[in-house]
């Protein structure tokens, strides 16, 4: 019986690998802006969309330097433009997890004061799919 898609190559299980990298790293400055943000009263549509910039410019960086470098000859401001954009989508996708999320969390903890944050772990757990799959097809693809 034929799989129906073929396995990952080892270079794309390599690239997966060092995207998740970044990503956690991304991740955990996310996180904290965000934290440092609510703690601060920021209301948490204007911290998560802050925090998740953040995190956006610093994957970008490492994902053009590391986990993409072989896509270095492509125009960077491009390459930003259309990172931007499919984080964007992400963003959206992230705020909309959050904020769905939150009064579920606040109900079932009691308190909404950290609800937010089993609402972006939640919300991270999706965009990572969609953000490293739209990038590696569109704005880090093979051959550009």
């Amino acid at each position: 019986m034929t799989p129906l898609t073929p396995p990952l190559s080892k270079q794309e299980f390599t690239r997966f690998t060092r995207f998740l990298t970044v990503g956690a790293v991304g991740t955990v400055l996310d996180f904290n802006a965000l934290t440092a943000l609510k703690l601060a009263g920021i209301p948490t549509l204007i911290a998560n969309s802050i925090s998740f910039t953040a995190g956006l410019l610093n994957n970008f960086t490492w994902n053009r330097l590391w986990t993409f470098g072989d896509s270095l000859k492509a125009d960077w401001r491009r390459q930003l433009a259309q990172y931007a954009f499919i984080s964007l989508i992400g963003l959206a996708l992230n705020n909309l997890i959050v904020l769905s999320l939150e009064g579920v969390f606040g109900t079932w903890l009691g308190t909404t004061q950290w609800a937010y944050l089993p609402s972006k772990v939640i919300a991270t757990g999706v965009v990572v799919f969609w953000n490293y799959f739209a990038n590696r097809m569109w704005t880090f693809r093979a051959n550009d």
